[in-house]
Order: structure tokens, then sequence, then C-alpha cells
């Protein structure tokens, strides 16, 4: 009995050897890189404690996120420092912080690919998006905006690299704004438009490239007027829901519509919502009603 404990006890020192060793750090940057990629920022600074080694790796991470809803040290630190080739992506998500120009402002100059930008405020509160830094830029390829941001573009953008636009409940200043933001996007193919924008009558989509449209609105809310002038003659993909009270205007067809949803539209003064389906392959309605 004596003799099986000390053996069991001899095998645990040496298991316990075997787990104090650092296998981690010889791993190789890439994948430690890999590794450190998904976590958020803060968590990844706080590696550099660990040992010689990671002092410096975090530096190298090629994504940014903070998700802590106000702007601390970190962010400072971690753009300012950052060493990477280029930032493949940079999420922020504000509470209390409104001048984030300077941030977007650092990412575009790291080159960043994909930009997420999320702000909660109260009632009447909102983040003013950098327009300024839009009027040249070709590397983003994504851009992600929600809620409490102002776009106000009083002259055309030109991101010469932008494929995906989401936008999520954010709010155009005027038609102009709305106008030069699309049409300084020659290479965008997907667009998606949720929430309303109480100050755009006309919301222009005039974009040859694009291939993928999803709008969407709150179809509890009655518009007084209001419609969506859609120029999509490349488009492939289709999705319009929750619509009252618009009118929805298909200025061209789409010859090359594969697939479209077209769901909850209440109450539409429309001139002609089906033309463009004469190309569809496959689609669902759901239009009550009509005038």
């Amino acid at each position: 009995m004596i003799q099986f404990i000390s053996k069991i006890g001899g095998e645990s020192l040496r298991n316990r050897d075997v787990v104090n060793e650092d296998r981690l750090s010889a791993l190789p940057d890439d994948l430690l890189l890999r590794i450190l990629s998904p976590l958020r920022t803060e968590d990844v600074i706080y590696t550099s404690f660990l040992s010689k080694r990671w002092r410096h790796l975090w530096k190298m991470v090629p994504n940014l996120k903070f998700d802590s809803y106000s702007f601390s040290e970190h962010v400072y630190k971690s753009l300012a420092l950052h060493k990477a080739p280029f930032l493949k992506s940079l999420h922020l998500k504000v509470k209390h912080e409104r001048d984030v120009g300077i941030w977007i402002g650092v990412a575009f100059a790291l080159k960043v690919r994909q930009l997420v930008l999320s702000a909660f405020f109260m009632k009447d509160s909102f983040v003013r998006f950098p327009s300024v830094l839009c009027s040249w830029n070709d590397t983003l390829v994504f851009l992600k905006l929600k809620h409490s941001i102002l776009l106000n573009f009083p002259s055309r953008v030109c991101l010469m690299s932008l494929r995906k636009l989401h936008l999520h409940y954010v709010m155009f200043n005027d038609e102009e704004s709305v106008c030069n933001l699309l049409s300084g996007c020659p290479r965008l193919e997907d667009l998606i438009i949720r929430g309303s924008y109480v100050d755009v009558k006309t919301f222009t989509i005039d974009v040859p490239s694009l291939q993928r449209l999803i709008m969407e609105e709150d179809n509890l809310v009655e518009r007084d007027g209001g419609r969506y002038m859609i120029k999509a003659p490349s488009l492939k993909y289709l999705k319009m829901s929750g619509f009252v009270g618009r009118e929805v205007l298909l200025i061209e067809n789409s010859p090359e519509l594969v697939e479209a949803e077209i769901i909850d539209i209440y109450n539409i003064a429309n001139e002609n919502i089906l033309v463009f389906l004469t190309s569809a392959i496959w689609f669902c309605l759901h239009l009550s009603p009509l005038e």
C-alpha cells in the first residue's frame, strides 16, 4: 500500500513539472497572435506582464477591440504603439466619448481594413462620424456603424476599397449626405440599412456595383411619406421589410436579381414595387395593402 502511494506521488511530481513548463511561450509569434486576436484589447495588453517573451507581442496583434463603453488609457497606448504592418480590424464601443475622430484617424493611418463603431447615448445625443477622414481612403473594406452616430457628408467621399457598408439606426444629416456617401463607394457590393432616418425624406441608393441590399424599418411606426429611390443594376439579392407609409420607387429594373424578400410592407403608395421581380428566380412577398 505504501509502495503504491509512493508511485502515484512520484508520477504527480513528474506531471507537475510538465504542467509548470511554459509551452505556450515557446509557440511562434504568428500562432500566438492568432490566439490573442479574438480577445479584448485590454486583456491582450495585460499579457505583456507575463514575461519578457510577451512584453512587446501585443503591439503586433492586428485586431483591436474595445468594448468597455468608454475610452481608457488602453486605447491611447494600443493605437500609439501599434507595430503591425496594417490594422486588420478595429472595434470601438463608446458611451461617453463624443469626439472619436482622433482614434478613427489613427486607425486610418494604420491602414485599417475593418472598422466597427457602436455608440450608446441618452436620447438626442450622438457621435459625429469624422467625414473629413473619408475624403480619400483606399484600404477600408468593411464599415459598420451602429446606433447614436450622426453622418454629415457635405461633400463627396472617396472610399475606393469599401465593399461592405452596414448602417444600424444611425442618423443622416440630410439627403445630400446620403448621396455623397453612397456615390463615393465605387466598389460597394453589400449594403445593409436598418432603422429610420427622420431627416431624410428621399433616401437615394444609386450604386451600380451593389449586389446585396437589405433595408429594414420598424414596422410599428408609420412614416408620413418619404421614399427610397433605388438604382442598382447589378443587384442579385434584395430584402425589404417593416415599411409602413412609405413610397418605394425602384427607378431601374435589376436584370441580375436572383432572390428577393419583400415582407411586412403596409400602406405603401407605390408605383412599381413589383417591376424588378421579373428576373428573380426566388422571391417571398407579404404586401398588404398597396395603393
